[in-house]
């Protein structure tokens, strides 16, 4: 195959892909040929035998009922006509390798006032219990003067040869548009009925002018702010995989991700699932990596914050297509570390950092810049990192003993639960109902409890008729967890919700269970206050007296109940029993007869025993 034919500008649509996906030949790139169109819905892309690459914007998200600004980005579909599948050295070869330049480039938000945003998220929005992480947009803009294919060329093989550790590294010329990058993240991929995805978080930023080290290394994975920041995630998209997989998920790692310019620490999730590989695609829009947690909520807080829509930015790529059997495929990075250039050679260069509740305002500013180093390398605004740190024999920070020992430890502290696959016990019996707060952490609290022999029904809270049926259900329900602030009279979210848990509480014979916000709710209608937490416990892990028991338990909240000594003997004389923090007065849970609360998530990763506390909690409210 003769690349020079891409320089043609009477050429059809392409795209050259390698991709790092297991099972395959890593020093191959793929030439794909064929017609663009634009599709409306997920629905709409061909799968087939021959190979098709979607281009998914950030506004697709509106498919799962998110708000999204709509900036009209198309989602857009490459057929292949021709593939062809050409060895790396073939192609580094046969590539242009000019300097690409850029003229009149800079982001367009300060590093100021990017700072000023990160405190802003951290206060208002993590503070206000809004969510436990937030990913805000930034993005570098300029031009390339008399842009043209092959500059498009030359940009993927400067990725090709200055980037390392990449899932994917890719250019895209749809004919209006180019995207080339090199994307760390898979967004999902699905092989044989195994569904994988990717949480990427924490970022170790390599030093300026010198080699990495262990020793740096160790000291980034030793902040309790990037372990924090990793579970955050696992847990976002562990309520993605047990939406769309048979038997929920399982979770492998953690294990480091080495780049050119930085290193990040992964997890892999991995589980079974029927469904078209295009429900899998829609049902996993978009990573909690590029958006944050809870996703739909993540989705109103990024419309606040930024300027403008996303674009192509933390949506995907995706090729769809069958394996020799017929059986669908599906292999996906997150577009992330990309630059979208329109003809004239306008170039975007996107990039965002994951804020939490210990985010410090200027590391997040050097943290958009880290990500955005390789892309702004290859397109000559930086300088790229040594070539000998990349020289063959060179050894992997991850290879030395202490990093392994560190990334183990990490592993030692979640869940057992989500490290095996489940099989179901016959430990409870009947049908519960969970009502979903706008947090997909049901999604995982579901599966906890079919895990214990349940059947399980999952419905939001604002589906017609919910309250008659919650009223009538005879079988457990469980209130689930949500954002906002539960005692906001004017949010009709709370309203409803503070209601409805009034009338299960008098009324409900068949036991009753609240998660975080369903926890708070019980306790205001207990009698107790509902304080803003002077520091939020957004994905905090907790050694906590439960009910006389020591437990670590996964906290991902920013309101709590706080209940006295005086308040609590009295709750005593009712046969209603409180765990709380002796010193703040704080409360963990609440049971009495019929019902029962707990503050912190059992289904989270940061639960170490969750799926035996529910058990435990649901068979005494069941008694």
């Amino acid at each position: 195959m003769d690349l020079s034919r891409l320089l043609d500008d009477s050429a059809p649509p392409f795209a050259l892909l390698r991709r790092r996906t297991p099972g395959r030949d890593h020093d191959t790139v793929e030439l794909l040929i064929g017609p663009v169109h634009e599709a409306e819905h997920l629905a709409d892309l061909p799968v087939g035998p021959s190979p098709t690459l979607a281009l998914v914007p950030f506004r697709q998200i509106r498919e799962r009922g998110f708000d999204v600004r709509d900036d009209g980005t198309p989602l857009s579909v490459l057929v292949a006509e021709e593939a062809y599948e050409l060895p790396l050295d073939e192609v580094l070869a046969a590539l242009p390798a000019h300097r690409v330049t850029v003229a009149n480039g800079g982001f367009d938000v300060s590093d100021e006032e990017y700072a000023g945003t990160v405190r802003r998220v951290i206060e208002d929005e993590i503070g206000g219990g809004e969510g436990a992480n937030f990913v805000i947009r930034r993005t570098y803009t300029g031009e390339i003067p008399g842009f043209g294919r092959a500059d498009a060329l030359a940009l993927f093989r400067r990725l090709l040869t200055g980037e390392r550790g990449a899932y994917w590294t890719y250019v895209v010329h749809t004919g209006d548009r180019v995207l080339v990058g090199a994307s760390p993240e898979v967004h999902v991929r699905m092989a044989g009925g195994t569904v994988t995805m990717n949480p990427i978080s924490g970022t170790y930023r390599y030093p300026a002018g010198t080699a990495p080290t262990a020793d740096g290394l160790l000291a980034f994975l030793g902040d309790r702010k990037e372990t924090e920041e990793l579970s955050m995630v696992v847990d976002e998209e562990l309520k993605m995989m047990c939406t769309v997989g048979d038997r929920g998920g399982v979770v492998i790692g953690p294990r480091l991700k080495e780049m050119a310019h930085l290193a990040h620490t992964e997890y892999e999730l991995r589980g079974r699932s029927s469904l078209d590989v295009r429900e899998v695609l829609r049902e996993t829009m978009f990573a909690a990596t590029v958006t944050g947690s809870p996703v739909q909520n993540a989705c109103r807080v990024i419309e606040r914050h930024e300027d403008g829509g996303r674009g192509y930015y933390a949506g995907a790529l995706a090729l769809l297509g069958t394996d020799a059997h017929g059986v669908q495929t599906l292999d996906s990075p997150i577009l992330i570390r990309t630059a979208d250039i329109a003809p004239d050679g306008r170039v975007r260069v996107p990039v965002g950092a994951t804020l939490v509740r210990h985010s410090d305002p200027a590391g997040e500013v050097a943290e958009t810049h880290a990500k955005a180093a390789a892309v702004l390398a290859a397109l000559g605004v930086r300088e790229g990192r040594p070539a000998a740190e990349d020289a063959p024999g060179r050894p992997r920070l991850a290879d030395d003993p202490r990093v392994r020992a560190a990334l183990d430890s990490r592993r030692a502290g979640l869940a057992p639960f989500w490290l095996r696959m489940q099989t179901r016990s016959a430990e409870l019996e009947g049908h519960a109902l969970v009502i979903d707060a706008e947090d997909t952490f049901t999604a995982m609290l579901a599966h906890l409890l079919r895990s214990s022999g349940l059947e399980v029904s999952v419905l939001r809270y604002d589906e017609p008729g919910l309250r008659e049926l919650a009223l009538g259900h005879e079988g457990p329900v469980v209130l689930g967890p949500g954002p906002g602030d539960p005692s906001d009279a004017a949010d009709p979210k709370m309203r409803f919700l503070r209601g409805l848990t009034a009338e299960l509480l008098r009324g409900h014979r068949h036991g009753l269970l609240g998660v975080c916000l369903g926890h708070e709710l019980i306790a205001a209608e207990l009698g107790l206050d509902i304080v803003r937490k002077q520091t939020p416990f957004q994905g905090a892990q907790v050694r906590i007296d439960l009910f006389g028991q020591e437990r670590t338990v996964g906290f991902y909240n920013s309101f709590t109940a706080r209940c006295d000594e005086r308040e609590a003997t009295e709750l005593a004389l009712h046969r209603i029993e409180v765990s709380r923090d002796a010193a703040t007065g704080e409360v963990h849970a609440v049971r009495g007869p019929g019902f029962a609360g707990v503050q912190f998530h059992p289904e989270s990763v940061l639960t170490l025993e969750g799926a035996a506390v529910t058990a435990s909690l649901l068979a005494g409210v069941l008694v």
